[in-house]
C-alpha cells in the first residue's frame, strides 16, 4: 500500500470490499448456519454503506456548478498590434534584461493559463503579439 497513491489504495480497498460482499452474498445463498448470519448481515451493510458513500461523493463532485463568469477586463479587449505595442512601451534604450522583464511582467497579467477559459482567446492573441514585438526588439538589440 505504501507504493500506491491514495486514489489507488482507495480503489483497492473498495475492490476487496466488493469481493467480500460477493463472497458473503454467496454464503447467504448457500444456507450458512444461523450463527454466521449476523456477521454476514453486518458485512453486507458495510459494503452497501461504502458503495453509497462513493456514489454520493461522485455525484456531489460531478454536479458542482462553475463559478459565475465575470465580464472580460477591458485590457483583454486591446488585441491590435498598436495597442499591445503601446502597452509594452518599447524604445531604443531597451536592453536584453529590460526586454525580459517586460515579457515577464506582461505574461504575469496576460498569460492564457492564468485566466478563465472565456478570456483565453484574447489573452493568446495578446501574448503572441507581445512575444513577437519583444523578440523583434531583442534581435535589434543583439545586432547593435
Amino acid at each position: 500500500m505504501f507504493a500506491m497513491s491514495v486514489f489507488q489504495s482507495v480503489l483497492e480497498r473498495l475492490k476487496t470490499e466488493e469481493e467480500e460482499t460477493v463472497v458473503t452474498d454467496v454464503a447467504t445463498t448457500l444456507h450458512v448456519p444461523s450463527f454466521a448470519s449476523p456477521f454476514i448481515a453486518r458485512a453486507n451493510e458495510r459494503a452497501s454503506a461504502a458503495r453509497s458513500t462513493v456514489e454520493r461523493a461522485y455525484f456531489d463532485a460531478s454536479f458542482i456548478e462553475p463559478p459565475p463568469v465575470e465580464p472580460m477586463p477591458a485590457f483583454l479587449n486591446r488585441i491590435s498590434l498598436e495597442e499591445v505595442a503601446e502597452e509594452l512601451d518599447l524604445d531604443e534604450r531597451e536592453t536584453l534584461a529590460t526586454l525580459a522583464a517586460k515579457r515577464r511582467s506582461f505574461a504575469a497579467t496576460n498569460h492564457p493559463d492564468r485566466l478563465p477559459q472565456d478570456y483565453r482567446a484574447n489573452a493568446t492573441v495578446r501574448m503572441k503579439l507581445a512575444n513577437m514585438l519583444i523578440d523583434e526588439a531583442s534581435r535589434i538589440v543583439q545586432a547593435a
